[in-house]
This record gives structure tokens, C-alpha cells and sequence, in this order.
């Protein structure tokens, strides 16, 4: 199987990494990034061309039916384009509209986590499309990542995606208040994180990746809350949600209050270019206003 790669920023270079290492026949193509060990094209267009699949890993739906409308003509028919960007669920569609115009098939499957698991292959991938265009590109997901589940029709993958996602952004908030309660209240964060990990306040943002640093597992809180997931990308997801959220006239007030406050923190604060978790610090230098 020949694959075409293209945008290869800190996820797309790790994922790549992945299936060359595997044996896998790749070409890649990225305006600014030039990982090593990735033979690079001098455009989209041909490092598509002449591929089985085509993985596009992209910041923003703009930018994929731009690239999408370069690499399909360059696309053998009966290839796959195997999208692995988050972006609005009307792209993803009108992304496989234009594959099937062009005799292709087109997966969305944006990804859950983050560059780790990109760099470790364990990956979860939210895909949506034909169920023979999602067989055919299993074995490259299976590859890149740990689990993979087919959501439905074309955008299904992007609005499991955006709703997973609208989850953690709200779940880390509640997450971070508690602990700076706690801490208000004189509580001890190993107690508090021995009590809520165990009981009914479990969740993935305090047990896996406990925004308090020197509690629980190794996460970004103990190396300077450096990103694993940036607020920035939180803040897109969530700007996405609410995007969908309005479409689908969905009454989402926690999702948007999530959004509201991790705007204020990316865009106003000194939000820009850490983890989401950093809520944390950002909630223990205030008080009730």
C-alpha cells in the first residue's frame, strides 16, 4: 500500500513515523515541518499521487477542502482520503462530497490523544464514512493508534470528536475548581485525589491526568504544565462544539461556558501555549469575584 502524508506538524510526524517503521511505502508533504526520516514531495499534489491513501492532518477546515480539492485530482479512483484533522463536522462532509465526485472514498477520523499518543501509537481514532472505505484504511489505524470505532456516515467521526471533547474541557474545569476548593478548605491534594480517584467523582481528567502536580500520574502538571493537550486546541474543540451545537440548535450551556472560559485564559490571560490543565494555577490566583 503507498500512503500519501500530508502535514506533519508534532501529531502528522510521529503518525508517519509510525507507519514507515512498520514497512509501510510513504511520501509526505508539509509547508514548514521536515521531520527526519520522512521522504518528503514537493507538493500535495505529489506526494498524492499515485497513492492507495491519502492521511491529511490539518489545523482547520479551510485549509483541508483546499488540500482536499489539490490531492484528488492527483488520486487514483477507488483511493482513500483518510482525514485525521479535527475540524467542523460540515468540512468533513463536503470533504466527502468532493471524494466521491472525484471516484474516491473518504474517511474523517480525527484522533483523542495527543502528541503521546501519537508518538506511542495509542492513539483513538472517531471515524465516519463507507464501511469499506473505514476496512480498508483499519490496518494503517490499527498501527498509529490503540483503538478505532467506526461512528457512522460522513462527519460522524468529527461529531463524536467535538462531543468527547466538549466532555473533558467541561470535566478538567470542575476538575481544577475542586482542587483549589479543596485547597481553600484545608484539604490535603494526595487525600483529595485518594477519595475522588475512588469514588464518585472519578473521571479521566483527575485519574489519568490529574492537573495537580505531584499527584497521581505523570502528567504535563509536573513538568511545568508544557502541553500534552494545548488550551489553544482545547479552545478550538470547543469553538467547534458550539459551532455544531448551534446548527444542531442543541442547548449546550456548560459546553459554552467552557468555551467562555478557556477564551478568557488562551486569549486574555497567559493561557496561550500550555496545557488545558494549567486551569488550575489560572483558579488558585483568584478569588470568588
Amino acid at each position: 500500500m503507498k500512503i500519501g502524508f500530508i502535514g506533519l506538524g508534532n501529531m502528522g510526524a510521529p503518525m508517519a513515523a509510525n507507519l514507515i517503521a512498520a514497512g509501510y511505502d510513504l511520501t509526505g508533504f508539509d509547508t514548514l515541518a521536515k521531520p527526519d526520516g520522512v521522504p518528503m514531495a514537493a507538493t500535495a499534489a505529489a506526494a498524492a499521487n499515485g497513492a492507495d491513501v491519502v492521511i491529511t492532518m490539518l489545523p482547520n477546515g479551510d485549509i483541508l477542502r483546499l488540500v482536499a480539492a489539490e490531492i484528488h485530482a492527483a488520486m487514483p479512483k477507488g483511493a482513500v482520503h483518510l482525514d485525521c484533522s479535527t475540524v467542523d463536522v460540515e468540512s468533513a462532509r463536503n470533504v466527502a462530497e468532493l471524494a466521491e465526485k472525484a471516484s474516491l472514498l473518504a474517511v474523517d477520523a480525527p484522533v483523542s490523544g495527543g502528541i503521546g499518543g501519537a508518538t506511542n501509537g495509542t492513539l483513538t481514532f472517531m471515524a465516519g464514512g463507507p464501511k469499506d472505505a473505514f476496512a480498508k484504511v483499519s490496518p494503517l489505524l490499527d498501527i498509529m493508534g490503540q483503538k478505532a470505532v467506526h461512528c457512522g456516515d460522513a462527519g460522524s467521526g468529527q461529531a463524536a470528536k467535538i462531543c468527547n471533547n466538549m466532555i473533558l474541557g467541561v470535566t478538567m474545569i470542575a476538575t481544577c475548581e475542586a482542587f483549589v476548593l479543596a485547597d481553600k478548605l484545608g484539604l490535603d491534594r494526595q487525600a483529595m485525589f485518594d477519595v475522588v480517584s475512588t469514588s464518585s467523582g472519578y473521571s479521566w481528567t483527575m485519574n489519568a491526568y490529574c492537573p495537580a502536580p505531584g499527584v497521581g500520574p505523570q502528567s504535563p502538571a509536573d513538568n511545568d504544565y508544557q502541553p500534552g493537550f494545548a488550551a489553544d486546541l482545547m479552545l478550538k474543540d470547543l469553538n467547534l462544539a458550539q459551532m455544531a451545537a448551534i446548527a444542531a440548535d442543541a442547548d449546550t450551556p456548560m459546553g459554552q461556558h467552557a468555551r467562555d472560559l478557556y477564551a478568557q485564559f488562551v486569549e486574555d490571560e497567559d493561557g496561550a501555549g500550555r496545557d488545558f490543565s494549567a486551569m488550575l494555577p489560572r483558579f488558585a490566583a483568584r478569588g470568588r469575584t
